[in-house]
């Protein structure tokens, strides 16, 4: 079973995938980590983000392997484990400007679509979240949803999640970078209104289990409709 989640950053796109993953006993791909990967890997090797023919060229080139375990999914450039690493500040500061690289996309994409592919033979199926998903990466997919929050809510989670609180101070903190990612990204993609066939699962009003609920009950209706 292919299963591709979209959404918008703080939306819980990331930990209710792989929750729903571990449910299933299946795969896992994180393909934002993908675009965060090659922002590190363009910092490490003085690869000027403004040069696109070059941050394209290094999509290409860059040795990347992403673990599928949903449990613990890791990011490895070459034998270097970057999974903290490009989830530093100044990888989230960069990668803006190599998510709205239009030549970059195509070829990560189609990354994304073969990595789906390999994971979805190893494990029986894959949870793939992540920008233009749905849409673009995975538009056959076998389910399709959009998680999707209200602001405040998606707010008050980042804030938690980076300064471990959501007071006031701790949400305006926030909300420069999560207002500003999605102003950017939503240039190149489509992750605020649900496309024809995916299923949108508002989850502002839920906790993190009724989420995950929430998701694997589409997954149900969509399996016992299937012919």
């Amino acid at each position: 079973m292919i299963i591709a989640i979209d959404g918008p950053s703080g939306s819980g796109k990331s930990s209710v995938s792989r929750a729903v993953a571990r449910a299933l006993g299946i795969g896992f791909l994180d393909t934002g980590a993908m675009y965060r990967a090659l922002t590190w890997w363009c910092l490490d090797r003085g690869i000027d983000l403004a040069d696109r023919d070059a941050v394209v060229a290094a999509a290409s080139a860059m040795p990347l392997r992403q673990g599928s375990n949903p449990a613990h999914p890791t990011v490895l450039m070459d034998d270097v484990d970057i999974s903290e690493a490009i989830r530093t500040t100044e990888v989230t500061t960069a990668v803006t400007a190599v998510a709205t690289n239009p030549r970059v996309r195509p070829v990560l994409q189609r990354r994304q679509r073969n990595a789906m592919a390999a994971i979805a033979r190893e494990t029986g199926g894959v949870v793939a979240e992540g920008r233009d998903i749905t849409t673009v990466v995975a538009p056959d997919a076998d389910v399709r949803v959009l998680l999707t929050a209200s602001e405040e809510a998606r707010l008050r989670r980042r804030s938690t999640e980076l300064h471990g609180q959501a007071d006031a101070g701790s949400v305006a903190a926030t909300r420069d970078q999560i207002v500003k990612r999605d102003a950017a990204d939503s240039t190149m993609s489509q992750f605020t209104v649900a496309a024809d066939g995916v299923t949108t699962v508002d989850t502002s009003d839920l906790d993190f289990d009724g989420s995950v609920a929430a998701v694997l009950a589409v997954v149900r209706r969509t399996a016992a409709a299937a012919p």
